[in-house]
């Protein structure tokens, strides 16, 4: 029986899929509400720069390809290529551009007196969470981030972009 239908001799269809499609509910569970799901680790907040090709420098140093998170340095003169969590390595930046048309926006008063109260409201149900047992809760909001890589043949030299929220910055990599 192979849900819910009756059968005979499965592997002779080769249209018929001896499994799901798509993941099932177990034991009354639904997908999504296991606590793996709600209280994982929360993802990365640096976008993702994937490598088709493998990197190297003049000096004989490799960078695999594969799929690396892109750090901007504090003071915002080095990218920094960063896999599982380690620095693999660091780019310098030789632009920088920061979109201040929103500032205005975000820092007036009544957008400050709504965070406040927001945050104000996120505190309570903490507060009452904390009480039953249950962890925290961080109403974060999604940050548009990006990250690219193209290889520049005239200068023969790999640019990288990075771009997070409103700030921008390209580097380069010399081939």
């Amino acid at each position: 029986m192979l849900e819910g239908v009756y059968v005979d001799n499965i592997m002779m269809h080769s249209e018929t899929r001896v499994y799901p499609t798509e993941p099932q509910i177990s034991a009354g569970l639904v997908v999504g509400t296991q606590s793996f799901y709600k209280y994982g680790l929360r993802e990365s907040s640096y976008p993702t720069l994937s490598l088709v090709d493998e990197l190297k420098d003049a000096y004989g140093n490799v960078i695999p390809a594969g799929h690396y998170e892109l750090a901007l340095s504090d003071e915002r003169d080095f990218l920094i290529l960063i896999q599982s969590k380690q620095a693999l390595a660091i780019i310098p930046v030789f632009k920088v551009e920061v979109d201040m048309s929103e500032y205005a926006q975000v820092h007036d008063k009544k957008s400050l007196k709504k965070k406040k109260k927001e945050e104000q409201k996120i505190a309570k149900t903490n507060a009452k969470r904390e009480k039953q047992g249950l962890p925290p809760i961080n109403e974060e909001q999604d940050i548009y981030q990006e990250a690219s890589i193209e290889w520049i043949p005239s200068g023969s030299y790999y640019l990288i972009r990075y771009e997070r929220d409103d700030v921008k910055a390209w580097g380069a990599i010399k081939g």
